[in-house]
């Protein structure tokens, strides 16, 4: 009977999406959350206001200014970053742990936080820019989640303009035009990077085994 693969021990990746509002970053991240229940959501703090959509500790930790400044202040933010005039931050154990104990853990962030985390912790990143189709689409789908006032719709679309002008910044980027084609590549991309070997510590003693096995065979 043939013996059954070895478990390869590896270290998480810290798997980055980022866009303009509205290009389908979150609504990838939710496809990538369902289908991969290994992966960590880090989910971000901030100090914007509750949409009616969203849950307390789920999409984000709604903070006062107060409370989130203390948590930058005192180190436990591994970046943080001001959007449309509110604050995001990631905190930082949560993170740490995750990618110790194998887990991958995603980031729905802007290119401010991205900046940030590449900074410190490159090695394990994996940063995926996605961009819309045009920008007559990103405007519709801004107006189609019917979540934000026209004046917000605007300054989001004023902002996009700066957020594309890092896309240089990510290790890929893909165009959002078939939501399923994007998502089967931005799986690929997590399949592939999961492989590589420096992510994959636990492969020397397998190499190590194998090296032992042959030398017998081969006595």
């Amino acid at each position: 009977m043939a013996k059954e693969a070895p478990v390869i021990a590896r270290r998480g990746l810290m798997l980055i999406l980022s866009s303009p509002s509205g290009a389908g970053k979150s609504t990838l991240a939710r496809l990538l959350l369902e289908r991969n229940p290994d992966i960590y959501l880090s989910v971000s703090v901030t100090t914007r206001g509750r949409r009616p959509s969203e849950v307390e500790g789920v999409h984000y930790v709604f903070l006062t200014r107060q409370q989130f400044e203390r948590l930058r202040d005192a180190g436990d933010l591994l970046e943080w970053a001001e959007v449309h005039g509110n604050f995001y931050g990631t905190p930082r154990e949560p993170v740490e742990a995750a990618l110790k104990a194998g887990r991958d853990v995603l980031f729905d962030i802007d290119y401010q936080g991205a900046e940030q985390l590449y900074e410190k912790m490159r090695e394990d990143i994996v940063g995926v820019f996605v961009l819309p189709p045009s920008a007559g689409e990103l405007k519709t789908r801004l107006e189609r989640r019917a979540e934000d006032a026209s004046g917000v719709i605007e300054k989001r679309l004023k902002n996009a303009r700066t957020e594309i002008a890092h896309w240089t910044d990510y290790d890929y980027v893909l165009v959002n035009e078939d939501l399923n084609s994007t998502f089967v590549n931005l799986s690929n991309i997590l399949l592939a990077e999961r492989l590589r070997r420096a992510r994959q510590p636990g492969l020397a003693p397998v190499i190590e085994r194998l090296d032992e096995e042959l030398a017998r065979l081969t006595d």
